[in-house]
C-alpha cells in the first residue's frame, strides 16, 4: 500500500471478494447490521453500525443529505445501451431538458459515445451534443413528452455497476432520510440508519441537521474529481451546527456529500450560512474543512478523488491504517458494504481502549 497523495489517493488492490455485490439484507443482514470501522485518536476499532449511538456523545450533529435517489438509468431502444442521468446542466440551470449524461453498455461499463440521437422509451429523444469529460460525460438534451423526473420514474431504474450482479429495486437505494429526490446515485454512507438506531441516537442527545446535495453519476472507472452538484443548506441547519459547535459539540458529516455541501456554506472564520445553488467546491487536504469534525463514509475505491476528502478530515496515516485493517479483516465496499467512521481527538466514552473485539466471519459472496 502506497502513502497518499492529493492526486491518486490510496493505492491498493480491491479483491472481488471484498465488493458488496448485493443489499445487506440479501446476505441476511437488518440494514443496520453492517460493519463500522471506527477510526478516533490514532487506533483502529471494529464494531457494527448498531453501536454508532455508544460512539458519539450528547451535543455531537450528525449532518445528514435529503437526496433521494432516482432512477436514472434508462434503456436505449434498439442498442445494448443505457444512459445514466446525472444532474441537471449547471451552465444552463433554467433549461428543464439540459443534462449532463453518461452511456454505459449492456455489461454495464462506460462506451465513449458519440454525437448524435439516442431513441429512449415512451418516444423520447436524447441528443448528445459534445463531450464534458473525456470519454465519459456529455453534455446533452432530452425531448420526452412529461418532465425528465416523471420519465425517469416511469422508464428508468436505479444506476448500478459490473459489481452489483442483480437488479434491485429503487427502495433500496433510498435512505431512511430520503425526502428530496433528485440524486443520481444514493447518498450511501447513510443507507445503515435505521428508525431504530436513530431513535437511540436522539435518545442520546445526538442531534441531526438535515441538508440537501443531489449527488451525480460516480467515476469508479476513472476517479475524476467532482463536478458541480446543486446543493441547498437551510438557516435551521446553519444555526444547529454554529450553535453546537460553539458549545463544544462535534460536526459529523454522514458522507462525502455533506461535506461538500456544509463546506460550501462555511465562511473563512468556519462559520455556515443558508445557502444554495450549485457547488463547484473541491475538498482537498490542502483546502481543509472549516466546519467538519468528523466523517462517516463508505469504504472508497483505490485512487478514488473521495480518499482525497477523507484525507483533509482525518490524518493521512489513520486512512492508512484503516484501509490496511479493513482490507486484512475482509470489509465490504461500495454502496451495499461496510462502513468508516472519523473522529477526531482522544478517545470518546464508550470505546475500548484495549484490543479490537473479534470479527464475525467475513462475508465474500
Amino acid at each position: 500500500m502506497t502513502a497518499l497523495d492529493t492526486v491518486s489517493g490510496l493505492d491498493f488492490v480491491l479483491p472481488p471478494a471484498f465488493e458488496a455485490h448485493e443489499p445487506p439484507e440479501a446476505r441476511g443482514l437488518p440494514r443496520d447490521g453492517v460493519r463500522l470501522l471506527v477510526a478516533e485518536g490514532g487506533a483502529v476499532f471494529h464494531r457494527r453500525f448498531t453501536d454508532l449511538p455508544s460512539l458519539l456523545r450528547a451535543g455531537d450533529v450528525l449532518v445528514v443529505n435529503t437526496s433521494g435517489t432516482l432512477p436514472a438509468s434508462v434503456p436505449v431502444v434498439g442498442a445494448p445501451m443505457r444512459v445514466h442521468f446525472s444532474t441537471r446542466h449547471f451552465a444552463d440551470p433554467g433549461a428543464e431538458d439540459r443534462w449532463l449524461v453518461e452511456v454505459r453498455g449492456a455489461d454495464l461499463r462506460p462506451l465513449p459515445g458519440r454525437a448524435g440521437v439516442l431513441q429512449l422509451p415512451g418516444r423520447a429523444t436524447i441528443t448528445l451534443e459534445e463531450p464534458y469529460t473525456r470519454g465519459r460525460l456529455w453534455s446533452a438534451t432530452v425531448r420526452a413528452r412529461t418532465s425528465v423526473e416523471d420519465f425517469l420514474q416511469r422508464y428508468g431504474e436505479p444506476i448500478r455497476y459490473p459489481y452489483v450482479r442483480e437488479r434491485w429495486p429503487l427502495d433500496a437505494y433510498q435512505t431512511v432520510f430520503a425526502t428530496h429526490p433528485g440524486s443520481a446515485e444514493m447518498p450511501s454512507a447513510a443507507r445503515p440508519f435505521s428508525e431504530h438506531v436513530v431513535t437511540r441516537l436522539v435518545a442520546a442527545g445526538v442531534l441531526f441537521a438535515p441538508l440537501v446535495l443531489h449527488t451525480g453519476v460516480a467515476s469508479p472507472e476513472a476517479h475524476e474529481r467532482p463536478y458541480p452538484e446543486w446543493y441547498s443548506v437551510p438557516a435551521t441547519t446553519a444555526r444547529l451546527v454554529n450553535h453546537a459547535k460553539a458549545a463544544g459539540g462535534r460536526i459529523i458529516a454522514v458522507g462525502t456529500t455533506a461535506v461538500r455541501a456544509l463546506e460550501t456554506a462555511s465562511t473563512l472564520d468556519g462559520r455556515v450560512v443558508a445557502r444554495e445553488g450549485w457547488t463547484e467546491l473541491v475538498v482537498t487536504p490542502s483546502r481543509g474543512v472549516r466546519v467538519v469534525d468528523g466523517l462517516l463514509t463508505g469504504l472508497h475505491e483505490p485512487r478514488a478523488s473521495h480518499l482525497d476528502l477523507l484525507a483533509a478530515v482525518a490524518e493521512r496515516s489513520s486512512l492508512e491504517r484503516s484501509y490496511a485493517e479493513a482490507l486484512r479483516a475482509g470489509y465490504l465496499w461500495h454502496e451495499f458494504g461496510d462502513v468508516h467512521l472519523l473522529l477526531p481527538g482522544n478517545m470518546s466514552e464508550g470505546v475500548a481502549t484495549g484490543v479490537p473485539e473479534p470479527l464475525p466471519q467475513a462475508a465474500t459472496a
